[in-house]
C-alpha cells in the first residue's frame, strides 16, 4: 500500500509560521482523524500533505519519495484531495464533475477511454449517486452534494483520500451520511486522512488521533490513547469528562462547561 509521511515538516503562509517541524506517518489502510482547537494548523498539515502548499522545511513523503519532486499529474494519482467547502461551476451535473476525477489521466494522446467511463460509473455507484448522474448539484441536498465531491475524488482511482472536513454545514443525518460512506471506503481498502472537529465522531471513525496544538503533534494514537481528559484540555482548553460510547464503547467527550461546574460526572474511562 502506498505509504504518506511527513519529516520535520515546516508549513507557513507568507511570513506566518503555522507547522513546525513536524514529523507523521500515516498509518496506511487505516482512517486518520487531525483534531485541535480552531488555528491549531490541522487543514494546513492537510495542504502540505497534499501538495497544496509547498514546505518552508523538511518535506512531504510519498513511498519514500519526496512529493516536492514529482509532477502534478503523478501525484494526482496517488493521492485525492477534497478540500474545505468546494464549488463548481453552475449547472454541472453530477457526473460531468465526477468525470473531473479522470483529468489526471487525460493527455493529448489518451483522451476519454472506456476505462476512465467504468471507473467514473464504479464511483457513482459506491457512492449510490447512479439515479442522480444527470442531476444539477445545485439540485441536490448537502449531504448528496458532498457524496459528489467524494466520488469525484474516488475517480482519481487512488489509494490514499484527503479531506478537509467533510462533514461541514451538514445536519447529523448528513455528517452520519457521509463518514458512514468513508468508513466503507476504507473497508474497501482506501487510506483515509481527515480533519474532524467533532471528537466523538473522530473517535467512532477513526482508528488513530492526531491532536495538533500550536502547529506540533500534541499527542497521536489510538482514540483510547488521546482522548484523555488531560489531552482535552491541553489541546481545546476545555473541562470535560471522558466517558464510553454507550454504542460502540469508544471514548466519549462530555464537555463540563459552565452549567456542569456544580454537577457530579461519573469517569467511565
Amino acid at each position: 500500500m502506498k505509504e504518506l509521511s511527513a519529516r520535520n515538516l515546516s508549513l507557513a503562509y507568507d511570513n506566518t509560521t503555522i507547522i513546525r517541524e513536524l514529523s507523521l506517518e500515516i498509518p496506511s489502510g487505516q482512517i486518520t482523524a487531525l483534531v485541535g482547537a480552531n488555528g491549531c494548523g490541522k487543514s494546513t498539515l492537510l495542504r502540505g500533505l497534499a501538495r497544496l502548499l509547498k514546505p518552508r522545511g523538511g518535506a512531504v513523503y510519498l513511498n519514500s519519495s519526496s512529493i516536492l519532486q514529482m509532477s502534478t499529474k503523478e501525484v494526482a494519482r496517488q493521492l485525492g484531495i477534497l478540500p474545505q467547502a468546494p464549488v463548481a461551476p453552475e449547472g454541472l451535473t453530477v457526473k460531468d464533475l465526477v468525470a473531473q476525477g479522470r483529468y489526471p489521466y487525460q493527455n493529448w494522446l489518451q483522451q476519454w477511454s472506456p476505462r476512465d467511463e467504468k471507473i467514473v460509473q464504479q464511483a457513482l455507484s459506491i457512492t449510490h449517486l447512479q439515479e442522480m448522474s444527470e442531476r444539477s448539484l445545485d439540485t441536490l441536498s448537502g449531504g448528496q452534494r458532498q457524496r459528489a465531491w467524494i466520488a469525484m475524488a474516488l475517480a482519481q482511482d487512488t489509494e490514499i483520500l484527503l479531506l478537509d472536513e467533510p462533514t461541514t454545514f451538514l445536519d447529523l443525518a448528513h455528517q452520519v451520511e457521509v463518514l458512514d460512506l468513508l468508513y466503507e471506503l476504507n473497508d474497501r481498502g482506501r487510506t483515509i486522512v481527515m480533519v474532524l472537529h467533532d471528537l466523538n465522531q473522530a473517535c467512532r471513525y477513526a482508528d488513530y488521533l492526531v491532536a495538533v496544538k500550536d502547529g506540533r503533534i500534541f499527542a497521536a494514537g489510538t482514540p483510547d490513547a488521546v482522548m484523555t481528559e488531560e489531552t482535552i484540555q491541553a489541546v481545546f482548553d476545555l473541562e470535560c469528562r471522558v466517558v464510553r460510547d454507550p454504542v460502540l464503547g469508544t471514548p466519549m467527550c462530555v464537555p463540563i462547561g459552565r452549567k456542569g461546574e456544580n454537577k457530579s460526572f461519573s469517569r467511565s474511562v
